[in-house]
């Protein structure tokens, strides 16, 4: 009768299902543990590592170009501007 559909296994044959599906779930709990670092994982490490890299040479040459580019250069003030500080100084122009 262990052959016939609707059948209700015996005592015996349940426990060893039980068994066996006991084994493989461990079994697949041991592979996950072992499969190491999952694609996602991978892709944020590469990011986060090219961000920092990134931010830190920015800095480093920040620090670089302080220390050896001249100062800037200020812009001509124009002769207009000129002889309007001097009027509000009370200093007469030249030229006038």
């Amino acid at each position: 009768s262990e052959g016939e559909e609707g059948a209700v296994p015996g005592p015996d044959l349940v426990a060893a299902m039980a068994e066996q599906f006991a084994e493989s779930a461990n079994n697949v709990i041991i592979e996950e543990v072992n499969k190491g670092l999952n694609p996602g994982m991978i892709v944020l490490l590469v990011v986060a590592t090219t961000l920092l890299l990134f931010f830190v040479g920015n800095y480093a040459l920040y620090l670089y170009a302080q220390k050896t580019l001249p100062p800037k250069k200020k812009k001509p003030v124009s002769k207009k501007k000129l002889k309007r500080e001097k009027l509000k100084q009370g200093v007469s122009a030249p030229g006038e």
